[in-house]
């Protein structure tokens, strides 16, 4: 996935995460600061929702609480119930699936009783009030976090010195290294970027192979003996009947290709437009990752710029603004290290697309050369077959804050006899992932078997 190296060098707690879905509890914070709250009564608030008072009773947003659930698939079950179009369903941001989440969703065209009467299993939608337009990532400011980490086999004291050495050093440079979170490829099997690879490239039935057909061993053994004999028999009317009905998108694109065997690029249409742009999209990632991994490698700083390097202005919530962007020179180099110690600026690395080109300086040369070793160019992500999910690219902080962590207790744990566990909370900003963080203070051996 790209993530090759730790920003720290302290020793990790160990543990994993996830042992149970209450483990990884978000809730999801807006730019006004309101929070979707988990436990909450209802309170249907019809005006002063982030200021607004709605002439059109259009958009309600509600608190949509999720667990186990995988967002696309939450929001198609909800939307289902109220027969609407799962279009219909705003969200801003993606949350975890293996967790306990709360986030905004505004819902189009549906009254107040209709969502009351909305019933799916480990769902829960909590009208607050009517909007002036669809919720989407411009009104989220980040996620709220409390984790627990089990199986922790140090001492309390043990436990406590290493997360607040860990958090020493990342207080140091600055905050948490913005990798790109394993869910962002898909954890128990990570082909989202490797699909998005393909399309990149034009060819649209190794996409769908590896989409359909590519197993994992981390998966459920009959998910996994379906895509196997696909993979043999390359038989999509066959495997439109045997593919297990929880993998929904595949199935979809199955449907389309059992009539139509080598019209790819039509199947990819069957999914959701968020769903498809997401395959490009973790491709980048993947770049990103690499670009910021041998970054690190290099040693070249996180808080500091040199000569070539992009950054970022900072709004004063302290969310980046990637489109204020500039290229660091000699002229305006102590200036721009002046504004990036007092949080003004932060350094940015490229999320390469059609309209996005490589740093410059030692970054660029990084970035150049994996770009090089993979063989794409920025115009490949044009699309030309799928405009519609072609990618311009953007900047992303190389660092990202992390805010009001704290250590809420460390105890005996009940679920694993001998062993402790640490509860976590925090805070960071959207876009950013918990995991990274964790994946600092953890320092697990087997990342998949540590839930991560």
């Amino acid at each position: 996935m790209g993530i090759e190296v730790y920003a720290t060098r302290s020793l990790g707690i160990g543990g994993v995460i996830r042992q149970f879905v209450e483990d990884f509890v978000v809730e999801e914070v807006l730019v006004d600061g309101s929070k979707a709250e988990i436990n909450r009564s209802e309170g249907y608030v019809k005006r002063g929702v982030l200021g607004s008072s709605a002439v059109k009773e259009r958009y309600l947003l509600c608190v949509l609480v999720k667990r186990n659930w995988d967002t696309f698939l939450a929001i198609r079950a909800v939307a289902e119930q109220l027969g609407i179009n799962a279009r219909n369903i705003h969200v801003g941001g993606i949350k975890d699936a293996k967790a306990v989440t709360a986030q905004h969703i505004t819902v189009e065209g549906v009254s107040l009783e209709e969502i009351r009467k909305v019933q799916v299993k480990d769902i829960k939608i909590r009208p607050l009030g009517y909007f002036r337009s669809k919720v989407s990532p411009y009104f989220l400011l980040g996620n709220s976090f409390h984790i627990t980490v089990r199986a922790i086999s140090h001492p309390k004291s043990t436990i406590k010195k290493r997360i607040t050495k860990t958090l020493e050093e990342l207080e140091v440079i600055g905050g948490v290294p913005n990798f790109f979170g394993h869910q962002r490829f898909g954890t128990t099997r990570p082909i989202t970027h490797l699909v998005g690879k393909a399309i990149v490239e034009g060819n649209f039935k190794k996409a769908a192979m590896l989409f359909l057909a590519k197993p994992s061993p981390h998966e459920h053994p009959e998910s996994r003996q379906a895509r196997e004999q696909l993979q043999a028999t390359q038989d999509f009317k066959q495997a439109s009947k045997i593919f297990p009905k929880q993998l929904r998108y595949e199935r979809l694109m199955l449907k389309h290709l059992a009539k139509t065997p080598d019209d790819f690029i039509n199947a990819f249409r069957r999914l959701p437009i968020k769903l498809r742009e997401l395959f490009p999209q973790a491709y980048q990632a993947y770049l990103f990752n690499k670009f910021l991994s041998r970054r690190i490698e290099n040693g070249l700083p996180l808080d500091r710029a040199e000569v070539g390097d992009y950054v970022v202005n900072v709004e004063r919530s302290g969310l980046p603004m990637p489109t204020m962007h500039r290229i660091a020179d000699t002229q305006m180099l102590d200036e721009i290290n002046k504004a990036i110690k007092t949080r003004r600026m932060r350094i940015a690395i490229p999320l390469i697309g059609f309209k996005q080109h490589p740093s410059q300086g030692f970054q660029g040369e990084i970035e150049k050369q994996i770009i090089g070793e993979e063989g794409v160019f920025p115009e490949n992500f044009k699309i030309n077959a799928m405009p519609e999910i072609a990618s311009r690219g953007e900047l992303r902080t190389a660092i990202t804050p992390l805010n009001d962590f704290s250590i809420d207790e460390i105890s005996d744990d009940s679920a694993n006899p001998s062993k402790r566990k640490a509860e976590l909370s925090f805070t960071l900003y959207r876009g950013s992932y918990a995991t990274i963080l964790l994946r600092e203070i953890v320092k697990p051996r087997d990342p998949l078997r540590a839930g991560f």
